[in-house]
């Protein structure tokens, strides 16, 4: 017998199709909110399910991996952003920055499709197997060299609405593989079956949103107040846009444009001030120096009591007598006798080609360099652990990269056997210049107060800061935009009791994968008793 095969023209149809997926699946995440996109993972599974002709696992990996470049390509079209800071000597590097990111990462999803066409589920539970085959894939990619979960599936929905309180029970890979599975069933309605087996799968699609939505509702329903009486948090935002910030004749502006926000009248005097990532064009301890000025410049910044939150670069001696360069957040105190440090946390997940280079040397050689303004390459800290600076309460500080990670809190808690009060994330998203970069970053930054049940203070010098509660919902006047200059003053929003998520991390993503995977093992059984 001959294959029929595929007249060309159809063979491109399907393939855009696929790229339409994607892009679909991609616009359905905020700051777009396409939510009807959703549909693109009902059609992937489609496209996946009629990949045929002589090779079908090669049809529907590269239908999964177009689905995947369409999907990043949305997701991750900032990527180009940060080599334009210093175009002179990196701007080569953004023509091929968003091909590579998207076209790497789509890799995985077209693993996805192809695991899944391989096991070749045929009734109505295979939108299970397709769900744990795509979900795993995205779970692989949140750790494979070092991970990068920007945009799962899960965080599709907006941090702070109902849908999204899911992620306490199960994280935002549970919430991947129930939103992934709820937003493919909508295929199996172009099988061939009866109108009572359309409206019973009409019923189960209403039914698992409906449980979404309802959930989400009781546990909104049952919002902590404010307590007036919490300590009054300042973020400080003082727009210092990339390019402008790395001129040394710089420096003296803006440092002052940082203090002057940090003393401005508000409601009340702030317990803690809170400056973003790598908030200073210089190395702390040369700004700390006993002959610089920028010392005795800081102390008075603060009132007595007062701590300060700050993002820096510090340097370090290492055994082997060189300099280790961190990405870090330290805690000053001003106390009767001056400036005190109370805490420091050196980054411990740093991002890949932009604070250090995979390759090292050889990549140095044929011209690649991290984007990191050091001598060096940023050096990794310990693993996290929470901080507990003197007269605030305890927090586990996440910087920047680290707040896209599910259970990166949950860790740190495990490791130290101490919970604490709250989550700070500073974050430099100047690097994302005008672009829906931030606005990602915060939706998937709020979903670890969700998971955790602790609220988050996000604090960047371009935007977006924000205060969140532990549901994930930005509180009343406290966010400031792109390009905004300004502070908020909040009261630190209270913890709520350890959520499932927290207590037990990904084991409901274990049992949802478990499902996929018998769901898969006992079809095939199935068919091997047949044949």
């Amino acid at each position: 017998m001959i294959a029929r095969v595929p007249a060309p023209s159809s063979v491109w149809t399907t393939r855009l199709w696929a790229l339409c997926a994607g892009l679909a699946a991609g616009f359905a995440h905020p700051p777009f909110g396409v939510l009807p996109g959703l549909l693109g993972y009902a059609l992937l599974l489609g496209l996946s399910d009629r990949a045929g002709g002589e090779h079908p696992l090669r049809q529907a990996f590269l239908r999964g991996w177009l689905a995947g470049l369409g999907y990043f390509g949305v997701g991750c079209w900032w990527i180009v952003e940060p080599f334009f800071v210093d175009a002179k000597n990196q701007a080569w590097m953004a023509p091929i920055a968003l091909p590579l990111m998207a076209g790497g990462l789509a890799l995985f999803w077209g693993a996805a499709a192809l695991a899944y066409r391989w096991i070749a589920h045929r009734g109505l539970a295979r939108v299970f197997v397709f769900a744990g085959c795509l979900a795993l894939a995205e779970w692989l990619r949140g750790h494979v060299l070092t991970g990068f979960p920007w945009d799962l599936p899960g965080e599709t929905w907006a941090a702070g609405s109902m849908p999204s309180q899911a992620a306490s029970l199960v994280g935002a890979y549970g919430l991947s593989w129930y939103t992934i599975a709820l937003a493919a069933t909508p295929a199996l309605l172009f099988d061939r079956m009866g109108r009572l087996e359309k409206l019973v799968t009409g019923a189960v699609i209403a039914g698992f949103l409906g449980l979404l939505y309802a959930f989400g509702a009781a546990r909104l329903a049952d919002t902590a107040p404010l307590a007036p009486t919490a300590p009054l948090i300042r973020v400080v935002q003082a727009d210092i846009d990339q390019k402008s910030k790395w001129k040394p004749e710089n420096l003296a502006q803006i440092f002052e444009t940082y203090v002057t926000l940090s003393r401005t009248a508000g409601p009340g005097r702030p317990d803690i001030i809170v400056w973003p990532e790598g908030a200073l064009p210089a190395v702390i301890d040369e700004l700390l120096a006993p002959d610089s000025p920028y010392g005795p410049r800081l102390r008075d910044a603060l009132d007595p009591g007062q701590t300060l939150l700050m993002g820096v670069n510090r340097a370090q001696l290492k055994p082997d007598g060189g300099v280790g360069y961190y990405n870090s957040l330290a805690a000053f105190r001003r106390e009767a006798d001056g400036l005190r440090v109370t805490g420091i946390y050196d980054k411990h997940r740093l991002v890949p080609f932009g604070e250090y280079m995979p390759l090292g040397t050889l990549a140095g050689k044929i011209g690649f360099r991290s984007l990191v303004h050091m001598p060096d390459d940023f050096t990794a800290g310990p693993p996290a652990q929470p901080l507990t600076p003197a007269g605030i309460p305890a927090l586990q500080p996440v910087i920047c990269y680290e707040a896209l990670f599910p259970g990166f809190t949950r860790e740190a808690i495990r490791r130290s056997g101490r919970r604490p009060a709250w989550i700070l994330n500073i974050s430099n998203d100047a690097w994302f210049g005008a672009t829906s970069g931030p606005l990602q970053h915060l939706n998937q930054a709020s979903y670890r107060a969700i998971e955790e049940g602790l609220p988050i203070v996000r604090a960047t010098p371009t935007g977006v800061s924000a205060v969140v509660d532990a549901y994930g919902r930005i509180l009343p006047h406290a966010r400031l935009g792109l390009g905004a200059l300004g502070v908020i003053d909040a009261r630190l929003p209270p913890a709520l009791s350890p959520t499932l998520y927290g207590r037990f991390g990904d084991l409901a993503f274990a049992l949802m994968l478990a499902i996929s995977a018998i769901v898969a093992i006992t079809d095939r059984a199935r068919r091997t008793m047949v044949d």
